[in-house]
């Protein structure tokens, strides 16, 4: 199968090795541009990133659930209507923060 992942800059290496993982089950595996990318601009990381999502079968994603580029290139899986798997979402973000902190001055 043939994969491309998307995620959060931060995450780039949990994301390489979820790729050596899955390349050795004998998958095809792209990596994402990322904004601290100094040969491309913004539009041309974000043109990488849609030829990539084109070229896979299925996304794998990476996300600190905070990312906007992520929010951009789901936006292209969605309109593609690709097929996502969710690797890793980071658990802390600020609607636990909202919820925690409304449980606690409950008290």
């Amino acid at each position: 199968m043939k994969i491309a992942l998307i995620g959060t800059t931060s995450y780039l290496g949990r994301m390489r090795g979820y790729k050596q993982h899955m390349v050795k089950e004998g998958h095809e595996v792209k990596l994402p541009e990322f904004d601290d990318n100094k040969e491309l601009d913004e539009l041309e990381i974000c043109e990488h990133n849609l030829e990539m999502i084109k070229w896979a079968d299925e996304v794998h994603l990476f996300w600190n659930q905070r990312s906007t580029g992520v929010i951009f290139d789901m936006g292209m899986c969605f309109a593609l209507r690709k097929t996502i798997k969710l690797i890793y979402l980071e658990p802390k973000t600020f609607t636990g923060v909202f919820q925690k902190y409304e449980e606690k001055m409950k008290k």
